[in-house]
This record gives structure tokens, C-alpha cells and sequence, in this order.
């Protein structure tokens, strides 16, 4: 068993989850929870998802019997991990995102090295669902910026994320009371107790499926947002401005979103 476990769920994408993890290096020391979300269409072949992992660790599946939702899914992969303590670390993957490099063992090193930090995320590269170049997300790096501006946006990137598994004795699991939102409520819980810090460095590219989500879900996501805020409020610059900006991502039509955020990041990116 090796100290750092990757949880990936899993909902009717075999072919992104083969894909994910055949972009894990080889000499990569990793065993991999894959938990299926109840999958409907297109379920898990196990041997050629066994025979996509090159990376020196073991494959464990979980099957879910209904579609309950991500949420669920990864609060079943945390369960199983809770229970096997060897486990130090806990990474985190989604279906048809590809790691670059050596991104598991250059988070570990980074987590070892500082221990003060307990969850590091990175930088990513944004593609479509075609693979066509979207542009570049940089990351703040310092555990004070990320806290300060999360009240505007998730500064962690959910699948570029490690986290010491110590702590899941005082967060607990993914809350299940915010729909489409939950890893940006397990990671307020975090900010409140820990230190947090993102790795100046591409370690992942992320498909951005612009159909993903569908117009009602991603309303209910900025609902989720703003409740949370509200949650973690405090009088101050960074919760009142992460409002105002959650209100009115509420009623702007997402292609005005994404068009502004290919031109913001890109010229970050330049």
C-alpha cells in the first residue's frame, strides 16, 4: 500500500477515466479509489481500466447502486480511505483530466517539505472537450491570498488538489447541503483550520465541457456560492465584494462568462 491514494468519480465517461490514467507517470507510487456514481449508459470496463494504470500502485473499485451525485461518490471513496490509515495523503482527480509530470510526487515532496501546509493544489491548462487549447489558469500561491479571495471564486482547483488525510479526523467528509458547490464548502472548512498553498506549476489540464453543466445547474452553483459566503461571512472588503460578484454571476449568461474568462486568463497567461 503507498501513502498517497487518488480518488477519481466516475458517471458514464469510461473513456476519461481510462484517459486520466494513462496520464499518470509510470513511476508514479499511487493506488487509485475509483468510486461509480451509479453509472447509467456507460458503466466501468475493469480490464481496460486496469490496463490504462501503469503507475506502481493498486486500482480499487467502488460501485454506488444509484446516481446520488459527486458529492456522494466521494464521500464513499473518503470512507474507504478513513478506514486505511497507511494512507498519509489524498489526491484528487476527475474523468478525462490529464496530470502532467511527475504531479503526485512533486505534491508530496511540497506537502513533506512544508508540514504546516496540509492541501496544495497547482496551476492548470484549460482545453476544451476536443483537446483545443482554452488558455492557462494561474493560481495564487500564498495561504493568505487564498483565503482572502476565496470569498470571489474557489482559489483550489478541486482536481489538481492533495490534502493530508489528518485532517479528515476534524473536516469530516464533502458537505451534501450544497449542490454543485460542495468542494467549495469542504474547502472553506479547511481554510478555517489549516494552511493551504497552490504550486507555481502546470500539473494538470482540465477539459472545460462549456454543456457540462446545465443552465438551472449553474445557477444553482452561484446559489450555493453566495449561501456559503454568507456562511463564512464577516464584515469586511473580500466577503462583501465576493457577494456583490456572486449576485451578479447570478443573472450573467455564461458564454459572457466563459468569453471573459478566456480573454482575462489569457492575458494573465501573456
Amino acid at each position: 500500500m503507498n501513502e498517497i491514494v487518488l480518488l477519481i468519480p466516475h458517471f458514464n465517461n469510461p473513456l476519461g477515466l481510462i484517459a486520466s490514467l494513462m496520464s499518470i507517470g509510470s513511476t508514479e507510487k499511487i493506488d487509485v479509489i475509483i468510486v461509480d456514481d451509479g453509472s447509467t449508459k456507460h458503466g466501468i470496463d475493469e480490464i481496460a481500466t486496469r490496463n490504462a494504470f501503469t503507475a506502481n500502485g493498486k486500482l480499487v473499485f467502488i460501485y454506488l447502486d444509484i446516481n446520488k451525485g459527486i458529492e456522494h461518490a466521494l464521500n464513499k471513496g473518503l470512507e474507504y480511505i478513513s478506514k486505511n490509515i497507511e494512507y498519509k495523503f489524498v489526491a484528487r482527480l476527475d474523468c478525462g483530466d490529464l496530470c502532467t509530470g511527475k504531479r503526485f510526487e512533486i505534491q508530496e515532496i511540497f506537502l513533506k517539505e512544508n508540514p504546516e501546509i496540509k492541501l496544495v493544489g497547482s496551476n492548470v491548462v484549460a482545453v476544451n472537450t476536443k483537446g483545443v487549447f482554452l488558455y492557462n489558469i494561474n493560481m495564487p500561491i500564498n495561504d493568505k491570498e487564498i483565503k482572502n479571495k476565496m470569498y470571489f471564486n474557489s482559489m483550489l482547483i478541486h482536481p489538481t488538489i492533495m490534502f493530508s488525510s489528518e485532517i479528515l479526523a476534524t473536516i469530516g467528509h464533502y458537505p451534501i447541503n450544497h449542490k454543485y458547490a460542495e468542494d467549495y464548502a469542504f474547502f472553506f472548512a479547511i481554510i478555517k483550520k489549516y494552511k493551504v498553498a497552490n504550486i507555481n506549476q502546470y500539473l494538470l489540464q482540465i477539459e472545460i465541457n462549456e454543456n457540462g453543466i446545465s443552465l438551472s445547474g449553474r445557477r444553482q452553483q452561484v446559489k450555493s456560492r453566495i449561501n456559503i459566503i454568507k456562511g463564512n461571512f464577516y464584515f469586511g472588503y473580500y466577503p462583501i465584494y465576493g457577494l456583490l460578484r456572486n449576485y451578479i454571476l447570478l443573472y450573467t449568461p455564461y458564454k459572457l462568462i466563459l468569453f471573459l474568462k478566456k480573454k482575462l486568463n489569457n492575458e494573465i497567461s501573456n
